[in-house]
């Protein structure tokens, strides 16, 4: 398993967690951390014994946005990982989840501030469970700058564009209540237990045959904006060789025959 110094990761059963560990800055964003990220993406993705994948924070925080000094070149790195920004100008995007999308399932465990650059990320997973003292927000034109992380397009797909424009341009805090009822995230649980909680739908997804699990995830990205009728030709295109699979028969005969399927990526 991959890390950094600013990014810890965990196997836990077929569930591989993600750790921002900077808790002195409130896991604000360093080149180490965005680095361990983007490798924790790919680690996701070529292991196939990993089923699902949580994103948390340590310390009581989820994330407060880039650090700044990070940003201007300034902030806490090694000389290899500064050479591996030098060569991939894009890496802190795939990252935050902007231009790579894991085609595992991503959970969000949000505790404490999950604010500017920590909401941009939170948008590119894909489901979110917050504590009860959670805040988010994008704060970015408060400090006369703008929500590059995708914000200003993932944000009005995802929730109601009159909430969305309110967020973006208030610049204002949201209550992890107030989070959950425009949509951004789908529970907010007692203090302590986000990660928890996260693990616990994990188990619920990597029962399920991955085959399935991610071609569904694949199939409601794929259709993202899209007209219904090209959308529903998409659908047919990621679901139907989901029916030829073995896991697919086995599913039906653990069915019939009540008792777990045992799904083999087959």
């Amino acid at each position: 398993m991959t890390g950094t110094a600013h990014l810890t990761v965990e196997r836990v059963g077929a569930t591989l967690v993600l750790t921002l560990d900077r808790p002195e800055a409130r896991n604000a964003l360093s080149l180490p951390m965005l680095a361990g990220l983007y490798d924790g993406w790919l680690e996701a993705d070529a292991d196939d014994s990993v089923r699902s994948v949580v994103l948390t924070g340590a310390g009581g925080a989820f994330c407060s946005g880039m650090d700044l000094k990070a940003l201007a070149g300034a902030g806490p790195a090694d000389d290899d990982v500064r050479a591996r920004f030098r060569a991939d100008p894009d890496l802190h995007w795939k990252a935050m989840l902007r231009h790579h999308r894991p085609r595992k399932p991503v959970i969000a465990a949000v505790e404490g501030p999950c604010v500017a650059g920590g909401t941009e990320i939170l948008q590119g997973t894909d489901i979110r469970i917050a504590a009860r003292s959670a805040v988010f927000g994008l704060f970015e034109v408060r400090r006369g700058l703008f929500p590059i992380g995708g914000s200003t397009v993932r944000l009005p797909r995802q929730i109601p564009r009159t909430h969305a424009l309110e967020m973006l341009l208030t610049g204002r805090p949201y209550t992890a209540e107030e989070a959950e009822r425009i949509g951004l995230v789908g529970r907010v649980v007692p203090d302590g237990t986000a990660l928890d909680h996260a693990l616990e739908t994990a188990a619920l997804v990597n029962a399920n045959a991955p085959l399935a699990v991610e071609a569904v995830k694949a199939a409601v990205l794929a259709a993202e904006g899209l007209p219904e009728p090209e959308a529903l030709a998409l659908e047919l295109d990621h679901g139907r060789p989901v029916f030829d699979t073995d896991d697919a028969k086995e599913g039906a005969r653990a069915f019939a025959e009540k008792r777990p399927a045992v799904y083999r990526r087959a």
